[in-house]
């Protein structure tokens, strides 16, 4: 069947995701191939000190993409999209959306890049005696109540950025497990939210005398492949404004963008993992068993089936190199050079492969927000030298690259070094290995691990909530790991990249560096 006849006949199936900087949709057809995309560009602004994005921006956004896909639909086939096997939506994980009982957003969207919530996370886990992150939801809801904020009292349903638009899609208030174990910890057994953590959480607030309890607003958790609704006839002109699109589209349970990036990567299996690497950057490692004690800097969250997964979450990731990237554009349009984006981000990250691997001593530090992981709720970018470095253009750009994933480094050294823990295989997706075999080698040396970066790295989260919509409705019993392993990549784990010995321990001097030089960049932090 051709790609025409695969729209036509309404057997194609849509991705959409809302990253931090781009919402995307991508349409696959049969076979899993994508066919057709489309984009809007977004940005997160400032408000009252706290991160978000405005409601009517989520929705024209959403509707702009979609008809971006339609736009492409019709350049390279001549077609209309009147209706399609199956729909899936993912976003940014965590975060805040509380709505009255009027589905009425009570405060704006607080996302996960929110550094305010440190009391409310502190005392959740000592209370659970696990570790809860400043960015997940029930943080966000604890230190609302701890700060008094009035709207609490009023609120009837929290969700996630893709379980609210999938619940206005669908009229379904749903969540995917992986989604749903970063709001508040799900237990693997049971696959939805842990009971004791639950109970404690209702115990600690009752003398707050709310109407509710915790799981009267939280939405119902369901596993990859379960039903999760249909797109009613409110919802399908609310995305395709054109009014083309059909009702009645079957919908996979709604995900984070860690879910789909391990889908994305055939990263679901026990002692597989991958890392995604753009605005922001983290790394899941599928677990064999628990970890043994809880680490602040290490979250646990699942698969979208519902296996434990250790994330390490960095809020930053490429946006300093994009902003020393700018700078090196401003140069050539100044010249009178023709600027090429993508040839200027080929020709600088190769570069950095000629730098030293220690960085000849310079050091980066990427933070546009604050850092978790090494304990900062508030950055600065910054670029530290001594006067006897090698200061260099490879060595600049080196820098800029490690600088991007020192965060991530940090964490998993506690998971391998520390935890031992086992893996066989660590994907790479996201901007940061968009040029081939750089990003790829950078992270292999901070690992000390093989990297494998497929073909497909570049279509990321859409794609891979695409593949969970084709899993709702073409597995035929077996598991979710399975049909990736055998359907969707037929054994192909793209190319790898080992680090040579050199490598390894350049990155050991530079990380080591990194830390000591810290207390530079809290200090930056400080400064208003």
């Amino acid at each position: 069947m051709t790609a025409r006849q695969t729209i036509e006949s309404g057997r194609a199936i849509l991705g959409i995701e809302f990253g931090s900087t781009r919402i995307k949709a991508v349409l696959i057809d049969e076979h899993n191939k994508p066919i057709a995309q489309g984009a809007f560009e977004w940005e997160n602004e400032l408000a009252d000190g706290l991160w978000t994005y405005p409601l009517d921006l989520i929705w024209s956004g959403l509707q702009d993409c979609y008809a971006d896909l339609r736009k492409d639909v019709q350049r390279q086939y001549g077609c209309e999209i009147e209706t399609l096997a199956a729909i899936g939506f993912s976003a940014m994980m965590h975060g805040y959306m509380a709505f009255d009982e009027k589905q009425k957003l009570l405060v704006p969207f607080r996302t996960w890049r929110n550094t305010n919530t440190g009391k409310a996370a502190a005392e959740l886990s000592s209370l659970f005696n696990y570790n809860i992150p400043l960015r997940w939801s029930i943080s966000h809801l604890y230190q609302c109540i701890l700060d008094g904020e009035e709207h609490v009292s009023e609120t009837k349903f929290l969700t996630t950025l893709a379980g609210y638009v999938h619940w206005q899609l669908t009229g379904e208030f749903v969540l995917g497990v992986g989604d749903a174990s970063g709001m508040i910890p799900v237990d693997p057994a049971t696959k939805t939210y842990d009971a004791e953590m639950v109970r404690k959480f209702d115990q600690l607030i009752a003398p707050k005398g709310f109407s509710w309890k915790l799981l009267d607003i939280l939405p119902k958790s369901l596993c990859a492949g379960e039903n999760a609704g249909h797109l009613t006839p409110e919802g399908a002109k609310r995305l395709d404004v054109s009014g083309h699109l059909k009702a009645g589209i079957p919908l996979c349970p709604p995900e984070g963008d860690a879910g789909t990036g391990m889908v994305a990567t055939n990263a679901v299996k026990q002692r597989t993992g991958n890392v995604s690497a753009g605005t922001s950057s983290f790394s899941m490692i599928v677990l064999e068993k628990p970890l043994s004690k809880p680490y602040e800097p290490i979250d646990i969250v699942t698969t979208p089936d519902g296996s434990l997964v250790a994330m390490v979450h960095c809020n930053n990731c490429t946006s300093d190199i994009n902003a020393w990237v700018g700078i090196f554009r401003e140069f050539q349009e100044m010249l009178g050079v023709p600027v090429d984006m993508g040839e200027i981000y080929r020709k600088l990250f190769n570069k950095a492969l000629e730098g030293d691997a220690d960085c000849g001593g310079l050091m980066a530090y990427n933070y546009v927000s604050g850092e978790p992981v090494t304990g900062l709720s508030e950055g600065r970018p910054l670029f530290v030298r001594s006067a006897t470095d090698k200061f260099n253009l490879a060595n600049l750009m080196r820098t800029q690259l490690y600088g991007a994933i020192g965060v991530l480094k940090i964490g998993n050294d506690i998971l391998l070094k520390e935890e031992n823990v086992k893996v066989d295989r660590i994907t790479g997706h996201g901007g940061y290995f968009k040029t081939a075999g750089v990003g790829q080698r950078m992270l292999a040396a901070a690992l000390g691990s093989p990297i494998s970066v497929m073909e497909t790295a570049g279509e990321g989260g859409a794609w891979g909530i695409a593949l969970l919509a084709g899993y709702l409705i073409k597995n035929r019993g077996e598991s979710l790991a399975d049909y990736l392993e055998d359907v969707v990549f037929a054994g192909n784990t793209g190319t790898s990249v080992a680090p040579t010995a050199e490598e390894i321990s350049g990155f050991e001097r530079y990380i080591e560096n990194y830390k000591r030089c810290l207390p530079i960049e809290e200090a930056a932090a400080r400064l208003k």
